[in-house]
């Protein structure tokens, strides 16, 4: 299992299409993917958009990415690039 730590960086945190962009990435890996926020007790499955909405995490927001599973080093990778990325959004 990997776990990371991830800042969320982009401007309108994860918005509906940010929350897209990342659950549509997750779901293209076979490997469990959970996100959970470092100063709550929130742990939510990452390939479930509802679940990812539901986190409300604004800019700013810490999370930690927990995956598991066969492909889990390039997923975790892809899913740390994206967040590094500002989901690809101007800041």
């Amino acid at each position: 299992m990997i776990t990371q730590s991830v800042l969320v960086i982009n401007r309108l945190g994860l918005h509906a299409r940010a929350a897209a962009k990342l659950v549509r990435l997750a779901s293209g890996y076979s490997s469990d993917v959970h996100l959970s926020r470092e100063n709550l007790n929130q742990h939510i499955d990452a390939k479930s958009i509802l679940g990812v909405l539901m986190m409300a995490a604004s800019q700013g927001t810490r999370l930690t990415v927990s995956v598991a599973g066969g492909d889990e080093v390039e997923a975790g990778a892809a899913i740390r690039e994206l967040f590094e990325s500002g989901f690809g959004e101007e800041s």
